[in-house]
Order: C-alpha cells, then sequence, then structure tokens
C-alpha cells in the first residue's frame, strides 16, 4: 500500500492521480473548471473540483460524480491514495 513509501515517492503517486483525474474530468466535460489540489483533511490525499458549466442538467451531474467517484475508490483500493472529487455546480 502506498501509505509505506517514501514521501517523495507518495507526492509523486499523489500528483500522478490527481492528473489523472483531472483528465477524466476534462474528457467527461471539456466545459468544466478543473482545480486539482493537494489540500489534506484528516486522511485525505488530495481532491480534484469540477465547476460545471452553468445550467448543465442534474443528471449529467450525477453521471460525472458517478464516473470520478469509481475511479477515486479504484485508485484507494489499488494504491493506498485517497483523492476526494466533487462536481460544482
Amino acid at each position: 500500500m502506498a501509505r509505506s513509501m517514501p514521501p517523495s515517492e507518495r507526492k509523486g503517486l499523489v500528483d500522478k492521480y490527481l492528473t489523472e483525474l483531472s483528465l477524466l474530468a476534462k474528457r467527461l466535460c471539456p466545459e468544466a473548471r478543473i482545480e486539482a489540489t493537494t489540500e489534506a483533511f484528516e486522511d485525505e490525499d488530495g481532491h480534484v473540483r469540477i465547476y460545471a458549466p452553468a445550467g448543465m442538467r442534474e443528471e449529467d451531474i450525477a453521471d460525472i460524480e458517478g464516473k470520478l467517484a469509481d475511479r477515486c475508490v479504484d485508485i484507494l483500493v489499488e494504491k493506498g491514495v485517497f483523492i476526494c472529487s466533487a462536481v460544482y455546480d
């Protein structure tokens, strides 16, 4: 699990997955503004915030949130890196 690796390696891993999730968000919603940060709250390693364009349907927002959440869970289970994502409208 990633928790046992040296801090420099862990930072690289967190950066890699923040980038991956940001690119996924941009593919899912090209018009959105994406922010990726390593802000840490409790056990979290980072956050990806997606600011959807005005007027985006709730169903589309839920779809994006679901796909990003699925990938975040995969990353947590496989690598031990805890990244949260959210779509803001």
